[in-house]
């Protein structure tokens, strides 16, 4: 503890010094921002402000200090596009749009946005106390995770799907069962076999994750706009004047402590992510709500806190291992690892010793960054939310106009605007079958993590499928995969056994 106290205070040294203050400032202004737009996401932000901060011939923990401010700055601002248009900013805020955007849509924009921005506060600052007292130690853990334990927690993310079903289950199944067949599209790693391409070349690499995204939410929310506008149904939403309230926060208080919970230790697994963390908490928040579930879906507030105070506490989890043992825990904290590199540092155990000013001034700057957040964004909540009073058939362009300038920015590729649409469409089919999305972008993203482990795991033991139940992490792992789903089902039918019997009395 005393060395951890004696680091802080070397780290809050460096992070308070005015001209790094000022660089937490503009990285969490503009990490907001870059998460605000439609799919360019943390990952992109840092990648593309990575040769700024680098030109501008600042000190290694200055650089870095601004680098991890767009990092979870981004983090915070993936919601505001997932509530106001029902298009996730990122990866980590599909889960956000399943109840944020019903708030909005009823008049709880500002209510929305204020709650999700003190969870996200919640969730990012006990990440970094977590990090500070125990981070060598977790990530030591973490490292140890082999192919086959990524399989059991692929697994358990999937069980988890089973909170989204509400009335219909094989849609569910079936949405997830698209994502997963659309993430083995490209050459096969292993035999360098095209699937699925039908003879398109720009199919070879696979479909983009940003492209998934914008075309089954962002092109999908326009055509139903659009649809809406034809036919006479388009209505203006009400104007939005609410904010949080302390019987909210009271209500959510300890979903938001779980599922900070939650978000960290995922995070900390190398290769995992926001995406991953805030699908396991909102699932398992559903279910541990159990018959009081009903509201999950339309608005529920549990529903937004679980998965926003998940993918901030999985930003700051992700952070452990790349720090601690120089294993990159996300896209963007390997982005972030490159970036210690070309300062010539070397991230690991040593660097805390060797350059306690980086390590430590990194870690300090995230507590000065979380409250620098929240500053920043409550007091924002009234100009966000008042873009609801935009009438609704000016935002089809501007929802284009998002979705074509983030997908050609990142990925260059006139194809992809094209196939933006052709997702677009089939969104929008699936949104008029009644068909949740959420699922299908979690069978994607979840769907690639599962094929890669499973084979890296089969290839180890030569094809052996006892490989995959060889160890405590894995077993522990399936029988809370195994629990997800049975025990919710035990207890809704205990009650409904028991409920004629209290009714009586």
């Amino acid at each position: 503890m005393q060395e951890v106290l004696s680091g802080l205070s070397t780290g809050f040294g460096v992070a308070l010094l005015p001209f790094n203050i000022m660089l937490v400032l503009i990285g969490c202004f503009a990490g907001t921002l870059i998460g605000a737009l439609p799919g360019i996401g943390p990952i992109n932000g840092v990648a593309i402000l990575l040769p700024i901060a680098y030109s501008l011939g600042l000190p290694a923990e200055s650089a870095l200090i601004l680098l991890a401010g767009i990092y979870y700055g981004a983090e915070y601002g993936g919601r505001i596009s997932s509530i106001l248009l029902n298009v996730p900013g990122d990866a980590g805020a599909v889960m956000t749009t399943l109840d944020g955007n019903p708030m909005a849509r009823r008049g709880e924009a500002g209510r929305a946005l204020s709650l999700s921005a003190i969870a996200s506060f919640i969730g990012g600052t006990f990440a970094v106390i977590l990090m500070s007292l125990f981070g060598p130690s977790l990530a030591k853990i973490a490292v140890t995770f082999s192919p086959s334990d990524y399989v059991a927690l692929m697994v358990f993310a999937f069980a988890s799907l089973a909170s989204l079903v509400g009335k219909n289950a094989w849609k569910t199944f079936m949405g997830a069962l698209i994502g997963l067949m659309l993430a083995t599209m490209g050459i096969d790693a292993n035999t360098g076999i095209p699937r699925y391409t039908f003879d398109v070349p720009d199919l070879l690499a696979g479909i983009d994750f940003l492209v998934v995204v914008i075309g089954l939410f962002g092109m999908a929310e326009l055509f139903y706009l659009v649809e809406q506008q034809v036919s006479g149904k388009l209505k203006a939403l009400p104007i939005d004047n609410s904010f949080v309230r302390m019987s909210d926060l009271a209500k959510t208080k300890w979903t938001i402590l779980r599922c900070s919970i939650i978000g960290f230790f995922i995070g900390i697994l190398p290769g995992t992510g926001a995406s991953v963390a805030s699908a396991v908490a909102y699932g398992f928040e559903k279910r541990f709500a159990g018959s009081d579930a009903g509201e999950f879906g339309k608005g529920d507030i549990r529903g937004l806190a679980a998965p926003e105070a998940a993918n901030n506490a999985a930003a700051g989890g992700a952070m452990v291992p790349m720090l601690t043992l120089g294993i990159p825990g996300s896209g963007t904290t390997a982005i972030l690892l490159g970036a210690l590199l070309l300062f010539n540092v070397q991230p690991g155990p040593m660097m805390f010793m060797q350059r306690p000013e980086i390590a430590w001034g990194l870690i300090a700057s995230m507590y000065v960054g979380n409250i620098a957040l929240l500053v920043i964004n409550l007091p924002m909540v009234g100009i966000f939310s008042r873009m609801l009073t935009v009438p609704q058939h000016y935002l089809t362009p501007i929802i284009a106009v998002l979705a074509f300038i983030g997908v050609y920015s990142i990925v260059s590729n006139p194809f992809d605007l094209y196939l933006i649409i052709i997702l677009g469409i089939f969104g929008w089919i699936l949104r008029k079958l009644d068909f949740p999305l959420a699922p299908v972008i979690l069978g994607f993203v979840l769907g690639g993590l599962l094929e890669d482990n499973l084979r890296r795991a089969l290839s180890i033991s030569a094809g052996d499928w006892s490989i995959l139940f060889n160890n405590w992490k894995s077993i522990i792992l399936y029988v809370c995969a195994l629990a997800v789903i049975v025990i919710p089902a035990l207890l809704n039918r205990w009650f409904k056994v028991k409920k004629p019997t209290l009714d009586v009395k």
